[in-house]
């Protein structure tokens, strides 16, 4: 079953202000919770989790920032 654009769009932004935030917030504990690591480990941990928290939503992304293409056209 597909999305609709206006469902990915909500979803999307759903995401964006509550899951990320959350997604942030959790990371950063567990790496506290684990012991501060070399500075250059840390960078790459916290780099390596900013890709990979979009890849499961790649879907509901894709094409957003494009205009609605459930709406007519208009000929003018």
């Amino acid at each position: 079953m597909a999305l609709s654009y206006k469902t990915r769009k909500k979803l999307a932004i759903l995401i964006l202000v509550i899951g990320l935030p959350a997604y942030i917030v959790v990371s950063i504990t567990v790496l506290n919770w684990l012991g501060r690591p070399p500075i250059l480990v840390e960078l790459g941990v916290y780099i390596s989790l900013g890709i990979l928290w979009a890849l499961p939503f790649k879907f509901i992304f894709k094409g957003i920032g494009q205009a609605d293409p459930d709406t007519p056209k208009s000929d003018e």
